[in-house]
């Protein structure tokens, strides 16, 4: 019996300098995909896979997002006062209560493996996910969900992984295989960036982890690696090299890196022609332009 993941920690100190100028004064977590911001399509996920604790790792220029999951009561009183009683209610479905939501500061952009480092003491002694924002997962399950299903049968450390093309391995962390049934593989190394003549597959890691919380301790050991940073994927490869077990899961939907300006545009394609009152206008819309 594995203990049972409940929280979460989304690392959203980083400056969005790929989506420039959107970012230079909205948090790229803020950004909306049709009608929600990125942040919102994210604590969605983590709540469906049984998350109950969140934790924010922010940096400067982010209070927006605190300000998002907190209650509006100039909002709420118009919308009171208004007869809105439809949009109150859809508002409070989703705005976490009082005690869930905790916020650190990452102070220094010193990468991700640093970002859920800052998280160490609210995480505690327990299994935890990791969440970038900008990784937007359309899934069903959602894909942390999927992936908690999986940590109940294996234990030790889950990633979602994708196959990239050989030459786009220099972009992200790599498994090392040693079993792979087409779906879940076991893995006995990772690698961050590697050259493409050198990645040992071409199996890659995005954006969702459930880590085991040694993670800590070896990411206060690790020397910065690719770019400088303290690198996730470091800290990995040291508890894979402490015997822990270690999965990638194919979770079965779509990702959409909205980091990046065109795959934001995508996303916001596919979910606005999905969206049940605005997907017909859509299709009007693009087929008038193409």
């Amino acid at each position: 019996m594995h203990k049972r993941v409940r929280k979460a920690v989304f690392p959203v100190a980083g400056l969005g300098t790929r989506i420039l100028p959107a970012t230079k004064a909205v948090p790229k977590e803020m950004l909306t995909v049709v009608d929600k911001p990125l942040i919102h399509y994210a604590i969605e996920e983590a709540k469906a896979a049984g998350i109950d604790e969140f934790y924010f790792v922010t940096g400067r220029a982010k209070s927006a997002i605190e300000d998002y999951f907190d209650v509006g009561f100039e909002l709420e009183a118009t919308l009171r006062e208004r007869g809105k009683a439809d949009l109150l209610d859809e508002m409070h479905s989703w705005l976490p209560t009082a005690g869930e939501i905790a916020y650190t500061r990452q102070q220094r952009p010193l990468g991700l493996g640093h970002a859920v480092w800052c998280a160490r003491h609210l995480v505690g002694d327990e299994p935890f996910a990791v969440i970038p924002v900008d990784d937007l997962m359309v899934c069903e399950p959602p894909c942390l969900k999927q992936m908690v299903d999986v940590y109940a049968e294996t234990g030790g450390n889950v990633v979602a992984v994708v196959e990239v093309p050989r030459q786009e391995t220099r972009r992200y962390g790599v498994l090392d295989i040693v079993a792979d049934d087409g779906r879940l593989a076991r893995a006995k190394g990772v690698v961050e960036k590697p050259d493409p003549a050198d990645a040992p597959s071409t199996l890659t890691i995005i954006g969702r982890y459930i880590i085991q919380p040694e993670i800590f301790a070896r990411l206060e050991e690790t020397t910065p690696g690719s770019g400088g940073e303290i690198q996730l994927t470091d800290g990995l490869a040291a508890l894979i090299a402490d015997g822990q077990a270690f999965h990638g899961l194919r979770a079965a939907g779509r990702r959409f890196d909205c980091g990046d300006k065109l795959g934001f545009l995508e996303a916001n394609i596919a979910l606005g022609l999905s969206h049940p009152e605005l997907g017909d206008g859509l299709r009007r819309l693009l087929q008038s332009y193409l």
